[in-house]
């Protein structure tokens, strides 16, 4: 399977999965965790990124600690994995793919959305190594 398709992503991502802590599971029983190749033009733009292979991950939702009676009706939290931005991560100078660097980084980029899911900050996650 080459390194590069879907299928080897998602055989890595199950691999990761499989060594996370109960705790993580029960999260992803409750938020959907989605992975696509990249984000929509639209999630680029609001963003304000170029490139389509910059962005890793995203977190959609209501933090746990912004949370309040009159966030009834809004849509349920969501973490989006984007392949093509954790591929970049995990190539090294020649393009070439280390599994474990990609696990590594499949990794990193869950336990960084489900941080913003219980309200951490970049610069809070920055300093866990997120």
């Amino acid at each position: 399977m080459h390194p590069n398709t879907r299928d080897y992503f998602d055989e890595q991502l199950e691999q990761v999965l499989s060594t996370m802590p109960p705790l993580v599971h029960q999260l992803l029983e409750r938020i959907p965790l989605y992975v696509e190749d990249h984000p929509s033009a639209e999630i680029l733009r609001k963003m304000g990124i170029r490139h389509k292979s910059a962005l890793c991950g995203l977190y959609t939702g209501v933090p746990l600690s912004d949370r309040s009676v009159l966030h009834g009706g809004v849509p349920g939290d969501v973490v989006h994995l984007f392949r093509l931005g954790i591929l970049n991560l995990a190539s090294n100078a020649s393009g070439g793919l280390d599994p474990r660097e990609l696990q590594r980084q499949i990794r990193i980029t869950l336990l960084h959305e489900l941080g913003h899911h219980h309200g951490m900050s970049e610069n809070d996650l920055e300093e866990l190594g997120y």
